[in-house]
């Protein structure tokens, strides 16, 4: 590497933001001389494209949804055939979005792999998340609208009924997903969600196994659990509901046995580590070789929104394992970061950072 080739790449990594004139100026050379220089660190493997992410930064790769949430408050006791009094607000949202932003304040690299439309909704989107993940690998279709979530809340924050928009993530097809593969393959992790076409997470299952990379499975809701692949070894992480377990395994989850014996099949079938979370019940979380643990919840006041809670729980049992924590600190973890969600009216709460997980941790 030639030294005008070094010096681009350390103020690229003091700010990958920068421009190529600024390179220029602080260089004393002219910006078309930056751009073969770039240009040629690209072909090289030493930046992986725009935005200038460097092959020695390893990024949590997500995977999948990037919507508009629309939330309809219902300000009394819910009453259909009939109009009812509401309040309403709008968030960015969408599952792979929303732990991104977590892993994100929680200060990770992150970059969101999506598609989306180009209209107003992506612009809100965009602005909302930029600061914490880097959004050059997501595709835009002039022709799609961006995905959204619309949903309708009674007075005590709980989901009465939900309406996806999600049609524009058919476009996340292995052969987008190709189109990264040098960021793929040199990333820290890789969590996708369902609302990706099967077909896109068996690829994604069988680049990881390929590339010896820890890969994340993340269920949306239970009638997408038909598109987790048909073949789950070599996974590394599976966090998921009870209702999305029940709807995989067709059986009912009534009570701790049936709960523990829907965990130790998801493991039967090769799957390094597994959480079932379970509402008001708490979650049970286990891998083959520390055993089977059950968590109880954080208990709260008020449940403020229930949205995002799930992906909050994810998002910390993501990062707490990255951090080399035990199972049961990784949940304890997820619950922790779950229950604050609950509290917030945000998609994901405003006041996250790792210090104030550790600090919740330790309240």
């Amino acid at each position: 590497m030639s030294e005008k080739e070094q010096m681009i790449l350390d103020l690229i990594r003091k700010n990958p933001y920068v421009s190529q004139q600024e390179l220029a100026e602080i260089l004393g050379l002219s910006r078309p001389s930056i751009a073969n220089i770039i240009s040629g660190l690209i072909k090289k493997g030493n930046i992986l494209g725009r935005a200038y992410i460097l092959s020695d930064s390893q990024h949590v790769i997500c995977i999948g949804g990037a919507n508009i949430d629309r939330k309809f408050h219902i300000k009394d006791k819910a009453q259909l055939g009939t109009s009812n009094p509401i309040y309403a607000t709008q968030n960015a949202g969408g599952v792979a979005r929303n732990i991104a932003e977590n892993l994100g304040r929680l200060g990770m690299e992150v970059a969101l792999i999506s598609t989306s439309g180009v209209d107003k909704d992506w612009s809100i989107i965009e602005e909302t998340s930029s600061l914490y993940m880097n959004l050059e690998t997501v595709t835009q279709f002039p022709e799609k609208s961006t995905g959204s979530y619309t949903a309708v809340l009674d007075s005590n924050g709980e989901l009465i009924i939900a309406l996806a928009d999600m049609e524009v993530y058919e476009a996340i097809t292995p052969d987008l997903l190709l189109k990264h593969d040098v960021l793929l393959s040199q990333s820290k992790c890789i969590m996708v969600d369902l609302n990706c076409p099967k077909e896109t997470i068996q690829f994604l299952c069988h680049f990881a196994k390929s590339h010896d990379l820890p890969i994340v499975l993340i269920p949306v809701s239970s009638p997408k659990m038909s598109r987790l692949p048909d073949d789950l070894d070599g996974v590394t992480w599976l966090i998921t509901n009870r209702d999305e377990s029940e709807t995989y395994f067709q059986t009912e989850i009534q009570n701790e046995e049936d709960w523990k014996n829907a965990l130790e099949k998801w493991l039967s079938l090769g799957i390094d580590n597994v959480v079932i979370t379970n509402g008001k019940e708490g979650s049970m979380i286990g891998n083959k070789n520390e055993g089977i643990f059950r968590v109880p919840p954080i208990e709260i006041d008020e449940v403020v929104d229930v949205t995002g809670a799930g992906d909050a729980f994810s998002s910390a049992v993501i990062y707490s394992w990255l951090e080399g924590k035990t199972l049961i600190e990784i949940a304890k973890a997820g619950s922790i970061n779950a229950s604050k969600t609950l509290q917030s009216p945000y998609t994901v709460r405003q006041d996250l950072s790792a210090e104030q997980l550790q600090k919740d941790m330790e309240e």
